[in-house]
């Protein structure tokens, strides 16, 4: 729970306009606590926030989700408006505002872009205050739907961050092993090549001659080959090649064969 409370006030807490946008809430509606708050089915959590009265919340602070009105919001998916609690008909002998003392209240549900509901902008004050207002009602769901567009542009920048940063590691592995394979190849070449000049001393008809001279000249290509590939390796790798030092036995029958190639060449 804590992971996830963490989350979301973190989420919140990048959006720069937040505190601007509860800043302009209290000083058009006259309410005393505005806050952007994340709702799920068990949890409410006050990502953000401006208190005025003393409610005694902080960002990641938390209310017991059977307590608040928002809980009837993340259920309905509805926008909730209170005047004056003790004259409207819903809400006068409703627990939350008498549990938390407040007699106007207005909370509008933050929709993203894939339908999902990721909490609140909500605002309270134990006075009466006059929000039932069509200028009112619109500018916070503005303001709510800019919260939502802020948090879809994070997810999205997040995920091609984290594709690009999986992108750099698949392109480091595979220069490594474009490096370690160049580096490899050059053994068995220089056996190949140790081989063809052991038989070049001995009696060969003229086909064999045409053979030998035909694979020193792909012997001679190959390793220019493998020159380019080092050349290219260092530079991009750099620094080299990191190595992690491991125990194993597995490694003895492939130092055997790379002791006889030495040996061949």
């Amino acid at each position: 729970m804590a992971d996830v409370a963490g989350a979301a006030t973190a989420a919140i807490r990048r959006i720069d306009a937040v505190p601007m946008i509860l800043n302009v809430i209290c000083r058009t509606t006259g309410m005393g606590f505005a806050a952007v708050a994340r709702v799920t089915d068990d949890q409410w959590i006050a990502c953000n926030l401006l208190d005025k009265i003393n409610f005694g919340l902080k960002p990641g602070g938390e209310l017991k989700i059977e307590t608040t009105i928002c809980s009837e919001i993340q259920r309905d998916g509805a926008a909730v408006v209170i005047d004056h609690v003790d004259l409207d008909p819903r809400y006068s002998q409703h627990h939350t505002p008498k549990l938390y003392g407040f007699q106007s209240y207005i909370s509008v549900p933050i929709i993203r872009a894939d339908g999902s509901m990721f909490g609140t902008l909500c605002a309270i004050d134990p006075q009466p205050r006059q929000l039932k207002a069509p200028a009112t009602e619109a500018m916070f769901k503005a303001f709510a739907d800019l919260i939502a567009s802020h948090l879809d542009a994070q997810d999205y920048s997040d995920a091609r961050d984290k594709e690009l940063i999986d992108q750099r590691q698949d392109a480091e592995l595979r220069e490594q092993f474009i490096a370690v394979l160049g580096h490899d190849l050059r053994n068995p070449v220089a056996a190949i090549d140790g081989g063809i000049r052991l038989l070049t001393k001995r009696p060969l008809d003229d086909k064999a001659v045409g053979i030998i001279k035909l694979i020193q000249g792909s012997v001679t290509r190959m390793g220019g080959l493998i020159d380019s590939v080092l050349d290219f390796a260092r530079g991009r790798l750099g620094g080299g090649i990191v190595l992690q030092q491991i125990s194993s036995d597995s490694l003895v029958p492939l130092l055997d064969l790379i002791v006889a190639e030495l040996r061949a060449a």
